[in-house]
């Protein structure tokens, strides 16, 4: 009796799965944007997101797009849809807490979404170019950010506004 293909690499026992060869540039896009640097006499890395991550909202923003170059090489790759979702989660996990001032920088110290997305590859990957559907699925979920992302940075101008009218009016 034959057994039928595996429609995964999740599918394969253990010992026989073996890691898809991942181009070197996502690799070093992942390594640039969480572990580029290590802070002396420890073994903490954090990378370009987080000094970026610096200026309140901009930041955030131009990180998150160089990580959806990494959620479409998931499709390149064939990750389910299911891991393409996970994916786009910890994006957004980074944008939405990266925004907090102070706080938003520490969890950047600490939460790799790039290097967490890139496992995820690795670990997910059939090796099978993604379908027309998985593109337009990666590229609704990236619509959703975008929208997440922009309505971010109108209420952040919307509040400075809102307090230099009052600082110029005189009502504070």
């Amino acid at each position: 009796m034959e057994h039928p293909a595996p429609r995964t690499r999740l599918d394969l026992p253990k010992e026989k799965r073996r890691e898809l060869e991942i181009e070197e540039g996502l690799d070093n896009l992942a390594h640039y944007l969480d572990g580029l640097f290590r802070v002396p006499f420890t073994t903490w890395r954090f990378g370009l997101d987080s000094l970026i991550g610096l200026v309140p909202n901009v930041g955030d923003t131009i990180t998150s797009f160089a990580s959806f170059y990494i959620l479409l090489a998931g499709v390149r790759y064939g990750v389910p849809k299911i891991t393409l979702l996970r994916m786009a989660f910890n994006i957004g996990l980074d944008y939405v807490v990266g925004m907090v001032p102070f706080l938003g920088d520490a969890f950047d110290f600490f939460w790799k979404s790039n290097k967490q997305n890139m496992d995820l590859i690795r670990t997910r990957a059939t090796g099978q170019k993604g379908t027309g559907s998985d593109y337009a699925f990666v590229f609704i979920i990236i619509g959703l950010l975008i929208l997440l992302l922009l309505s971010s940075i109108f209420v952040s101008v919307y509040v400075i506004y809102g307090i230099l009218w009052e600082i110029f009016t005189g009502n504070i």
